[in-house]
């Protein structure tokens, strides 16, 4: 009951003029984004975090949310008609979605993409209003000894899940540990990595790493691999209307989709790709029309993914509201927002800042209920915003960015600094190496080094106090097996393939 006093009180918050504005301009601001191909949350959030320094925090991060969520459905749009997805969650969905195109049927595609996403959007939410306060309870057990572990935790399974190789988003990761380490050491007073310069003895801007790597970086990234010519644009033919039949179709998908989103979404290790593939995976097997996959298009195979991939989004703000920890590009950039307020999300934001997690929380039920109103009868509207010229937006992206940033200090070195990690940015994107990871580690790696000296003060300097806490003990081991496991098991495959094929040589 308590539960549902705090999620009335964030209704009455976010219900406010002011905040449903915030919340529109989110929830469209964030559908156009989605639906351009090449953006997506992730840069658009790092682009905007420069309001953080005029907007009230309750209304920055409600139009934060908004975006967040109107990517999510705006990606289905560029996947169905262009066949180009925005994000890695939307390429299941391209699959079935741009074959129904094709054969005369992107209206009940885009119908059915936008109800799953509210269906699954808001079951999501309730697991975030309900889910998260249990979390919490269990999170204020923790000690110094289990938050080291947990982040040690998330820094492996993320940097291994946000990158196409595990040495990759360590790499990330430990450029970011370089980042976060920039400035004045709090406990001996100690300038780190200053290099003689006298402005960076506070530190380096969190925003200033994530507009250059998410805002900077991939833009120049996408222009550089913008080719000549356009891309073919699928007209929309028939009803924005699914027949009884497609409803039917569509429902249960819409279910399942949610299930295998939210839980795997809300996990260190979750993100919106394995649930979208597994929900694909199912649809596919449990379809009365099996054939209609990879051919003309199944409609299971639009809804069922595009049920997780929202499903999971909601999933991804469990941990980190709860816990702290981020496990996505988005959640990333939205983490270090809280920290330009100074305000550290974990188990106590639920008691120090409850006014503004429920009112954010309050604002994901209203979003929903937006997007659903502004998708279907304004997808027009967001086709169009396809056939804006791609030179004009890089442009105005990079303007937009440099404002920005240089509004935050009005430091010269801000600037000079944006641009050199937006050509790192550039780099990492252009040698696969997720950039993700940069922003965790910069942000979780000074916590884990706080935690770490916390529990070392309370053992007098005896390492096993990590082994003799049974917690932290089984989270080292999963990072250890999350970090090894993968590897043994390639040997373990390579093995068996040599050892089946020496039979069949002789």
């Amino acid at each position: 009951m308590d539960t549902l006093g705090q999620l009335a009180n964030g209704f009455a918050t976010a219900i406010t003029p002011v905040n449903l504005m915030w919340c529109l301009i989110g929830t469209t601001l964030g559908t156009a984004i989605g639906v351009l191909p090449g953006l997506g949350p992730a840069l658009t959030i790092a682009l905007l975090l420069p309001i953080t320094f005029k907007v009230d925090a309750t209304a920055a991060f409600i139009l934060f949310a908004g975006i967040y969520y109107g990517a999510m459905y705006g990606g289905s749009t560029t996947s169905i008609l262009l066949n180009t997805p925005g994000e890695s969650a939307s390429i299941v969905t391209a699959l079935e979605g741009n074959k129904m195109a094709r054969s005369g049927r992107a209206g009940a595609a885009l119908a059915t993409s936008a109800i799953g996403s509210f269906v699954a959007g808001t079951i999501g939410t309730l697991g975030v209003t309900f889910l998260a306060p249990l979390v919490v309870d269990l999170a204020l057990k923790f000690g110094p000894p289990e938050y080291f572990a947990l982040m040690i935790l998330a820094f492996v399974t993320v940097s291994a899940v946000l990158g196409s190789s595990a040495v990759r988003g360590l790499a990330s990761l430990f450029f970011g540990f370089f980042l976060g380490m920039i400035g004045i050491d709090l406990q001996t007073g100690q300038p780190r990595f200053t290099f003689g310069v006298p402005e960076l003895l506070d530190g380096v801007n969190v925003i200033i790493v994530a507009v250059g790597l998410f805002a900077v970086g991939e833009t120049l990234y996408v222009a550089a691999r913008r080719y000549a010519g356009k891309d073919e644009i699928l007209p929309l033919k028939g009803s924005l209307y699914m027949s009884k039949e497609e409803w039917a179709r569509s429902w249960k998908a819409w279910l399942r989709g949610a299930l295998f989103g939210f839980p795997i979404g809300a996990m260190p290790a979750g993100g919106a790709e394995i649930p979208t593939f597994l929900s694909y995976w199912t649809e596919k097997r449990l379809s009365p029309k099996p054939e209609e996959f990879g051919t003309t298009g199944a409609i299971e195979g639009v809804a069922g993914p595009e049920a997780a991939n929202n499903a999971s989004a909601a999933g991804v703000l469990v941990p980190m509201l709860t816990l702290g920890l981020p496990t996505s590009a988005t959640a990333a950039i939205i983490l270090s927002a809280f920290q330009s307020y100074g305000i550290q999300p974990g188990p106590l934001l639920f008691q120090n800042q409850a006014a503004l997690v429920w009112a954010l929380i309050a604002s994901l039920y209203i979003a929903n209920v937006m997007l659903l109103v502004l998708n279907l009868p304004l997808v027009g509207l967001w086709v169009k915003v396809l056939h804006i010229p791609a030179p004009l937006m890089y442009a105005g992206i990079l303007v937009f960015a440099t404002i920005g940033s240089y509004g935050i200090s009005n430091s010269p070195v801000d600037l000079i600094l944006l641009y050199i990690i937006g050509a790192i940015g550039f780099l990492m994107r252009r040698f696969d190496f997720p950039t993700a990871p940069v922003i965790i580690g910069m942000i979780l790696g000074p916590l884990a080094e706080t935690e770490f000296r916390r529990a070392m003060t309370i053992s007098d300097g005896d390492w096993t106090i990590f082994l003799t806490h049974p917690l932290s003990a089984a989270l080292l081991a999963l990072a250890a097996l999350a970090l090894i496991g993968p590897r043994l098991y390639g040997l373990y495959r390579n093995y068996r393939a040599k050892g089946e094929a020496i039979p069949g040589d002789a």
